[in-house]
């Protein structure tokens, strides 16, 4: 009773994943059956050559790759996801293995073989792990080009290694220059028989191929080799072969897993091994669920991985991972369900117990041409030149993480390439853009159109990306470079529609965007923000702070802000663009006189005298010349005494006769059309000239007297 109320405590996902198996044959439909059988045949005479040759890769007996073979495929496929994806060892996972490996033992060593079965062991929990905290997602952030470039270079490493066996050389080497090298100076010393069977191997493989690629031209070949050995006798003229293998299932292995010093050793490498067998086993997958159709469940598939992983590290196998030619194979050959997986796998121990004793002639040489092959196979070119003409940063990760499998630990180049993809995906997503947006030419559609002048008051800008502390400074930079660039435009519209995320920085970043604009007399309006936004405006109170009334209906925002928000007058009198479907029908004004409509001069200072200042100067001689620039309906409701009213319009059609004895101060509503005002009178000749600061809107918070007519 408390082992299943202990269950019953875990999180609803956790049991939902480890009961797959349930569930997978409780819905099995028995009309699959024959399709699967089928599938599994065919599955199993690629992957048993393929078992034993890569294995070979990882420098591990032959029987580790059919040990894992079984029981990843078997494991994989009752956890795993995906229908038709094929769990067990892989070309790239095993150069990987050996890389790792090589740093805590020597191959061929009992330490060796165990830390190959710890490795897995520790892949196995960190993808457990993975995917029961549901972080499959994580996976999506990895680069493709990662897969790309440590697979090109792993075909060229396999490649390259495999020359030595099929020359049957032998020499110390411990990187890629140096066994290139060696090659080349001790090729003289080469097995003239080894040769000549491992070339003839690698033209029968391709010819069998060009003749009909349905058929196991590896398979086949491997036949070939070993009646030739067996024939001829050449295993006792010095030809190299795999010897008998054990015909028994997986044994359970005792692993070290209290080797605190071993598991530090292997952690890098296991984390590296990890991340790549989940990378690909989700590319695979994603790639042949886009042909049937399946929907995918990446934290179960990773479920699945680990679980396969952990498996194969007790029963006497090493790390394994989703096979993209044996996926594609099962998928070809009509598999319906993962049991076409384990079916493979029941084929392979039928092998082992019947074929095992025919491995005694089996020659390391032809076993070196299949995996040239093989690694040939793994340089695919088509997706090399796809993702060089693609962006410039998926070239940078490609090329890196290939001459990184070349020249470096493989692991590290493996995690440096991951790591170039989340720097990748960090450069993008904190440099969203963000733009101006005008009306279309049927005033329907925001696009940006850097050709068409936007209007004089109003700036309209997009956001594209999630407003989170990594992009707030540049979309703050870009709004303030906005602002400074255009400061006639004291309002601004913000469109978040495509902003899905906001945190503690984007409200900040808002809120200093805002307070900008309202400095300057004027404000910032939001359209359509998302609900996860709004909560987070809300919870800080930053929603308070920009007010009810700004956050504006998206088709209304326009109109209300053109009726109740923009300067009628600066619409009729000054501005001549029509940005707006409101404005269409205004006239034009064509002035005399081409003055800029920003607030600030663009050639010398404008001097501002405060309302305080003014109302004493009032009693001075001589009084300063008080000109109001704004329209009658505003002078009429009140105004400065001894005022004299000139609007802005007239001003701009005819120069005025104006007193130049004494001060003149340009008054308006708030400072923007009085400095203007104050332009054009410089512009006029007028020298000493002044600018109420705060216009009519400071004079009355100062309860100064109004006269009124």
């Amino acid at each position: 009773m408390v082992g299943i109320k202990q269950y019953a405590m875990l999180p609803k996902h956790i049991p939902f994943y480890l009961l797959r198996p349930v569930r997978l044959l409780r819905d099995y439909d028995r009309v699959n059956l024959r399709a699967d059988l089928i599938a599994g045949i065919t599955v199993a005479v690629i992957l048993l050559p393929q078992a034993i040759a890569f294995a070979l890769i990882a420098e591990l007996p032959p029987q580790m790759g059919l040990y894992t073979a079984i029981v990843g495929a078997i494991i994989g496929a009752l956890w795993g996801c995906s229908n038709q994806i094929h769990t067990g060892p892989t070309n790239a996972i095993s150069l990987l293995v050996l890389s790792t490996l090589l740093v805590s033992a020597s191959p061929g060593t009992p330490e060796f073989i165990l830390a190959a079965g710890l490795l897995a062991v520790m892949v196995g929990l960190f993808q457990l792990i993975m995917g029961l905290a549901r972080l499959g997602v994580l996976v999506n952030f990895v680069s493709h080009s990662v897969i790309v470039g440590f697979a090109t270079g792993a075909g060229v490493l396999i490649a390259i290694k495999q020359l030595l066996p099929l020359f049957k050389l032998n020499f110390p080497n411990h990187n890629l220059l140096e066994t290139i090298e060696g090659i080349f100076v001790h090729l003289p010393e080469a097995h003239f028989a080894t040769v000549v069977l491992g070339i003839a191997t690698i033209i029968l493989i391709v010819a069998i191929r060009k003749i009909n690629a349905e058929l196991p031209g590896t398979l086949i070949s491997m036949v070939v080799a070993s009646l030739v050995v067996y024939i001829l006798g050449l295993d006792l003229h010095g030809v190299a072969v795999i010897g008998q293998l054990p015909s028994s299932l997986p044994p359970l292995t005792d692993i070290p897993i209290f080797d605190l010093q071993l598991i530090a050793e292997l952690s890098t490498g296991a984390l590296a091994v990890g991340a790549i067998g989940l990378v690909e086993t989700a590319a695979i997958s994603k790639s042949i669920s886009t042909q049937t159709g399946q929907r995918l469940d990446s934290n179960q598939e990773f479920v699945g991985q680990g679980l396969a992983n952990i498996c194969s590290g007790f029963f006497s196998g090493y790390p394994c991972a989703g096979s993209f030619s044996r996926s594609a194979v099962n998928y070809k050959s009509g598999a319906k369900t993962p049991l076409s997986a384990i079916f493979s796998s029941a084929f392979v121990v039928i092998a082992l117990f019947t074929l095992a004793p025919l491995a005694a002639y089996l020659p390391r040489a032809a076993l070196a041409g299949v995996l040239i092959v093989t690694a040939y196979g793994m340089v695919d070119q088509e997706e090399i030149k796809r993702v060089w003409r693609g962006t410039w940063r998926d070239a940078t990760i490609m090329v890196v993480t290939f001459l990184g499998t070349l020249f470096l630990h493989i692991e590290f180049a493996v995690l440096m390439g991951i790591l170039l993809s989340f720097a990748g995906y960090i450069i993008k997503t904190s440099s969203p853009q963000v733009y101006e947006v005008l009306p279309d030419n049927e005033f329907k559609h925001f696009t940006p159109q850097p050709n068409k002048q936007s209007c004089s008051q109003l700036g309209i800008i997009e956001v594209l990306g999630d407003m989170y502390f990594g992009a707030a400074h540049h979309v703050e930079e870009v709004l303030l470079d906005h602002l400074g660039k255009y400061p006639e435009q004291r309002y601004l519209l913000l469109r978040l529609h495509s902003v899905n995320q906001c945190d503690f920085s984007g409200v900040h970043m808002l809120e200093v965007i805002v307070h900008s604009y309202r400095e300057r007399g004027g404000d910032v309006f939001i359209v359509g923000i998302r609900d996860s936004v709004m909560k987070v405006l809300k919870a800080t109170e930053s929603y308070d702070y920009i007010g009810t009334d700004n956050f504006l209906i998206q088709d209304a925002a326009i109109k209300h802000l053109y009726y109740r928000v923009l300067d009628p007058t600066i619409c009729v009198y000054e501005c001549p663009i029509r940005a707006f479907k409101e404005c269409q029908n205004l006239p034009k004004p064509d002035y005399h006189v081409d003055i800029s409509l920003h607030i600030e001069q663009s050639n010398g200072h404008i001097n501002t005298i405060t309302p305080k200042e003014l109302w004493h100067s009032l009693h001075d001689e001589p009084q300063p010349y008080i000109l109001d620039i704004r329209e009658p309906r505003e002078f009429s409701r009140g105004h400065i005494p001894d005022a004299h009213l000139l609007p802005l319009p007239h001003l701009l059609t005819s120069i005025p006769e104006l007193p130049s004895d004494r001060a003149i101060v340009t008054v308006g509503r708030s400072d923007r059309r009085s400095r203007r005002a104050a332009q054009l009178l410089i512009y006029y000749g007028y020298t000493n000239i002044q600018v109420l600061k705060g216009g009519m809107i400071a004079w009355e918070t100062e309860n100064r007297l109004v006269a009124v007519k």
